[in-house]
């Protein structure tokens, strides 16, 4: 065999391995991401997020004297939006809570705080509920427990007041209650905390279903705020006809 002839065989061969490690490491480090708490997959926004969750977790917020804002909010920041590895099928854990569920859980690796800022990587079993609404009916069941008290609705006088609370207690990040609040200002998620309807009567039988701030206007087939709708009836009664 010549010279030239080995050193090609030579670099072939260091080739193959070079590119066999590239492959072995990229596996790696797919591997490591099924076993992370904190991995994603991509889909859907924040505010598809929200309109999948919001109605329950209001609804479920409201039975338990709880802040849906806060709910939603958490959800938001534990789950990535519901795209973490553990807030997929089948855990659904869209809450980070530690522990077992009916005798379910999972192992992931998850960052903590050390209660001065600084973060570290630790393995931690998390409960395990195969159905989303588990994971909401749990997280409130925890919260209605009397450690979680200076969370709950009759105990405070905003949604601050809980976050505040939830911070050093439910979660060691010691800018808990900023981020969550960040959450719930930037996405308006304030409205979730009040009931989906309301029924007020004006004499005469005449009703006007109301959403939080917004009453429904049947001129317009939605809900818009009180004041368009005042206009809508100023108008039609300018013109002579009756919005019913």
């Amino acid at each position: 065999m010549t010279k030239k002839t080995i050193i090609k065989v030579v670099l072939s061969f260091s080739a193959i391995i070079a590119l066999a490690g590239f492959v072995m490491g990229t596996m790696s480090s797919e591997a490591s991401k099924t076993v992370t708490a904190e991995s994603g997959y991509a889909g859907q926004t924040t505010s598809e997020f929200i309109a999948s969750i919001g109605e329950s977790a209001r609804q479920i917020a409201q039975e338990n004297d709880l802040y849906a804002s806060v709910m939603i909010a958490q959800a938001i920041l534990e789950s990535s939006n519901g795209q973490s590895a553990l807030s997929q099928a089948p855990h659904y854990n869209y809450f980070g809570i530690k522990g077992s569920y009916n005798g379910n859980s999972v192992t992931m690796l998850t960052w903590e705080d050390d209660g001065f800022g600084n973060a570290y990587e630790i393995d931690e079993p998390f409960r395990s509920y195969g159905y989303i609404s588990g994971s909401l009916y749990d997280y409130a069941s925890l919260l209605r427990t009397s450690t979680y008290s200076g969370t709950w609705k009759s105990n405070t006088t905003s949604y601050t007041d809980a976050t505040a609370a939830l911070t050093g207690l439910y979660a060691t990040d010691t800018a808990y209650a900023y981020k969550l609040n960040s959450i719930i200002d930037m996405y308006g998620l304030t409205a979730y905390d009040s009931p989906a309807y309301e029924v007020q009567t004006y004499g005469e039988g005449q009703e006007a279903t109301t959403t939080g701030d917004y009453v429904w206007n049947s001129h317009r087939g939605a809900y818009t705020d009180s004041a368009t709708l005042a206009e809508d009836e100023a108008w039609l009664a300018h013109i002579g006809l009756s919005l019913n």
